[in-house]
């Protein structure tokens, strides 16, 4: 009887460390799948685009911000939702423009719009 109790419990213990397992590789594997919001941003730029950035993609500055009129301007104009991520890139600035800011959708992998920051 006692044996029995000890596999049961030795049973249970197991099916619960694979659900453990099994949790972790997954959490580890959706991440390793997600691009950086920069990244995502970064990849949709024009080359000119991309040459105005000095440094790094990771140079930037990723918030999560409300539609306004000024970005509403600047994204898709089928774009319902009222936040977006804006990903300013550091360094742009030309004498001309702002810097640049690449808009991205809550998905966190959709490009809405993009433009300039005001000088």
């Amino acid at each position: 009887m006692k044996k029995s109790i000890r596999w049961v419990i030795l049973g249970i213990l197991g099916i619960i460390l694979l659900f453990i397992v099994i949790g972790i590789a997954s959490f580890y594997n959706a991440s390793e799948n997600q691009l950086p919001i920069e990244m995502i941003a970064f990849n949709n730029l024009t080359d000119e685009e991309k040459d105005l950035i000095p440094a790094s993609p990771k140079d930037s500055i990723v918030e999560k911000v409300p539609v306004n009129d000024d970005i509403k301007k600047s994204i898709n104009k089928n774009y319902d939702k009222n936040q977006v991520y804006a990903v300013t890139f550091n360094n742009t600035e030309t004498d001309s423009s702002g810097k640049l800011v690449v808009f991205v959708d809550l998905d966190k992998k959709t490009v809405v719009g993009k433009g300039f920051t005001g000088k």
